[in-house]
């Protein structure tokens, strides 16, 4: 195994690289597009990375940099347009031929092996030296030992990954990049879920990698970083690569404007949800580091209220806390003026909460049940026999399930196949009624239209400012800032754990959810109304 990294024996320092880019880019796309179904993720997108560059690609939620990277990796291939690597046309059609060009991926969701090692998970997908037919793992960590230390694996080779941090496997993952001898890595979101410090150690082995002539696409919602570490900056709004900038050009407010686009569009406002009654839930001070940092918000009775930010803001961190799936640092929280402290689940269930989670598939269904199973699994009291005879009664059960089917317009064979095969949309239609004969006072649902089609989309938002109307005081997540115009009377917009805006009324638009999910973090004390 050659030393991949000869020009890392240097340590580590917070000089900026300024490499200068070759003459000719290790990776140029031209002209991408993709669609799925009728929805068209990618128009037309162009980008060119050069040896030794940080180069940035920013862009609001649904702008099509997933996509892009997802065509780069070799997991979908694009509908047309150019890729070149080294200025010769390639088509990857695989993960190994995007690795095979020099190419490797550290996504958000960090792929290891808990029951591994380090050193195995660093070679996870790497041909492997062997003695005899058998693997040396000896002479394998012997290679391995100088690229890990230089990265800043401080954990021996030997021990088990499980239980390391998310900053830890991030170092693996950028070790297994380098063994591969990658000439260009892809950093999806990297300090979503880092600390300052860890953030920080990460951001001069990132300048590091520049200046070895390593090329790293650094793909981030947090303008600051990118304004830090980058050299040049591919925007990308509605599909399409909108602006190109040099470091030089460029500051905050310019890539704000590029990323939310010049026109202010009108937002599309329904009307409001319900008649907002008193507050249900009071909270204040809520926190649990480094993600959620100290909230304050009120819940009122009829409200369909958002948590607007972009991914990583601690949004879905804070209803975890509301919900009692998580302990708080600090903080306290009212339910109808009775102090609520729950110290799991079971409890906020009781207390009069119901959660639709964003992960509908794997936290929120039973695929293999019947929609009759999913629909009534969160209040088995109406259809039990007795409580002396805890046995369940097939016909409460499917009369209670009939009637849901019917109230949600849930489109189905019938209550008795399994709910894995209906659709997006109406598997999510069960996920939220299963909550309805609970009848609860409030109602998180975090994304709640997430993988839907736009028809289903516009069912689920009915469904959800009927049951406000209903009185139930409703909490809504969402990436998507076009929805939560539509959908929310109010949208509290997070960044880095803390409130930084509300808006209401006609400042509730989709650009200024945008605009304030790029803000600077404030105290408590500076949230502006």
């Amino acid at each position: 195994m050659n030393h991949p990294m000869s020009s890392l024996d240097q340590p580590v320092s917070s000089e900026r690289s300024n490499a200068t880019p070759e003459s000719r880019p290790f990776l140029t796309v031209e002209g991408a597009a993709k669609a799925f179904g009728g929805a068209q993720a990618l128009s037309s997108v162009s980008l060119s990375l050069h040896p030794g560059e940080v180069h940035g690609l920013v862009g609001a939620n649904g702008a099509g940099k997933s996509t892009l990277i997802r065509i780069l990796a070799g997991l979908i291939q694009a509908d047309r347009g150019t890729i070149r690597v080294d200025g010769s046309d390639v088509e990857i059609a695989t993960p190994q031929q995007a690795t095979d060009l020099g190419m490797s991926f550290i996504h958000q969701e960090l792929a290891f092996v808990p029951g591994m090692t380090v050193l195995q998970n660093i070679m996870l997908g790497v041909p492997k030296t062997s003695r005899f037919g058998m693997i040396d793992w000896s002479a394998i960590a012997r290679e391995v030992e100088p690229i890990a230390r230089r990265v800043g694996i401080s954990a021996p080779l030997s021990s088990n990954v499980k239980g390391l941090s998310t900053a830890e496997n991030w170092l693996i993952n950028i070790c297994r990049a380098l063994v591969r001898k990658a000439r260009l890595i892809v950093m999806d979101e990297p300090t979503a879920s880092l600390s300052a410090a860890e953030a920080e150690k990460l951001f001069l082995i990132v300048e590091d990698l520049a200046r070895s002539g390593v090329a790293v696409l650094y793909v981030s919602h947090r303008l600051d970083e990118i304004l830090r570490l980058c050299a040049r900056v591919t925007v990308f709004r509605d599909g399409r690569s909108v602006a190109d900038f040099d470091r030089a050009d460029l500051n905050h407010g310019r890539l704000v404007e590029a990323i939310v686009g010049r026109t202010v569009e009108r937002a599309a406002k329904l009307p409001t949800a319900g008649t907002r009654g008193d507050v249900v839930l009071k909270v204040r001070g809520l926190a649990r580091l480094p993600k959620v940092k100290g909230v304050d918000f009120d819940l009122f009775r009829g409200e369909v209220l958002g948590i607007g930010g972009l991914v990583g803001a601690g949004r879905t961190e804070l209803v975890r806390l509301i919900y009692g799936a998580d302990a708080l640092d600090t903080g306290t929280m009212q339910l109808d003026g009775v102090a609520y402290a729950p110290r799991r689940p079971a409890d906020a269930v009781a207390a009069g909460f119901g959660l639709v989670p964003e992960e509908r598939r794997a936290d929120g269904l039973v695929l293999s049940k019947s929609v009759a199973f999913n629909l009534t699994l969160s209040d088995l009291s109406h259809i039990v026999r007795s409580p002396m005879l805890p046995l369940i009664d097939g016909r409460r059960r499917a009369a209670i399930a009939d009637k849901l089917v019917r109230d949600l317009s849930i489109r189905t064979a019938g209550i008795d196949i399994p709910v894995g095969r209906l659709s997006g949309g109406n598997q999510q239609k069960v996920v939220i009624g299963r909550w309805l004969s609970r009848e609860p006072k409030v109602l998180i649902l975090d994304e709640p239209t997430r993988g839907v089609d736009i028809g289903a989309r516009s069912e689920i938002h009915r469904l959800i400012r009927g049951l406000a109307a209903r009185g139930v005081a409703v909490l809504v997540i969402s990436s998507e800032p076009d929805e939560q115009p539509d959908l929310c009377d109010r949208v509290l917009v997070m960044v880095e754990g803390l409130i930084v805006k509300e808006l209401a009324g006609k400042d509730l638009t989709r650009n200024a959810i945008v605009e304030a999910s790029y803000a600077h973090p404030a105290g408590p004390e500076e949230i502006e109304p």
